[in-house]
């Protein structure tokens, strides 16, 4: 198969979603996947604005009657974000942004906070003093929101981590970009996460972040995409963890220990 002059790229939200359709649903995903690769401008390829997205890049693409693929469109660029039923697929998006993090560079696909509708930190009223159980306690009293940000938080989040106890930290995490919730889990556990890897000028596209290039794949031909759409539940040949990626793309000049 031949390389694809459009970039493309999966993200890992997609290979997700992609798994939770039946059968007959991946099919007719899969189908309209290929076709984007092949020529993303064709006509035929029902492309809608969602209009109440915050993020204007975030389009929805017609599968069938019902289902829609929710991608994010640039001008030289298309990236496959998530898949499912209209109504699902459309509120998926609304919920969401790609942003570039202010201190690392990564590119992120970050949930915004107004429209998170549970409470990740409980509101305490006045009442007398009474000393704080170690489950209502906050975990990352003393660290800075300048160290926060080193580990891939996104500033709209940092509010609610400074305020995370034990009894919310696990319900916030799993609102959180993966190595802004990897950091926070190894902080309240004692250890000392390593901080994220600041793009160089050199290096200026946030896509190519080893943060980003956890969650964001670039497929470089059909077959590569036809191997990623094929096997979701084996991401880890896809989405590499940034220091499984230092492993693999190592040079090595006879045989190593990993």
């Amino acid at each position: 198969m031949s390389n694809l002059s459009y970039e493309v790229r999966i993200s890992d939200t997609f290979t997700q979603s992609l798994g939770k359709l039946n059968g007959e649903e991946q099919k007719s995903t899969k189908t309209t996947a290929f076709d984007l690769q092949l020529d993303p401008s064709n006509p035929g390829m029902q492309f809608h604005r969602i209009d109440k997205c915050k993020d204007k890049h975030f389009w929805s693409v017609r599968i069938n009657r019902d289902l829609r693929l929710i991608v994010h469109k640039s001008d030289s660029s298309l990236l496959l974000c998530y898949v499912d039923h209209h109504d699902k697929a459309y509120a998926w998006a609304e919920r969401r942004k790609i942003e570039i993090h202010p201190r690392t560079g990564a590119a992120q696909l970050v949930e915004i906070r107004e429209t998170i509708q549970e409470i990740l930190v409980p509101n305490y009223v006045n009442t007398p003093f009474t000393k704080p159980k170690s489950d209502d306690r906050r975990l990352f009293n003393g660290i800075s929101e300048d160290e926060l940000l080193s580990y891939g938080v996104p500033t709209e989040w940092l509010q609610d981590v400074s305020l995370a106890t034990e009894n919310s930290l696990l319900r916030l995490v799993d609102h959180l970009p993966s190595e802004a919730a990897e950091a926070l889990l190894e902080l309240a556990t004692g250890g000392k996460p390593r901080k994220s890897e600041v793009l160089t000028i050199e290096s200026t596209n946030p896509f190519d972040h080893p943060d980003a290039q956890r969650r964001f794949r670039v497929m470089s031909n059909l077959a590569e995409l036809q191997t990623a759409l094929e096997y979701p539940w084996d991401k880890w040949m896809v989405f590499l963890h940034p220091e499984q990626k230092q492993l693999v793309e190592r040079k090595y000049n006879g045989p190593a220990r990993v």
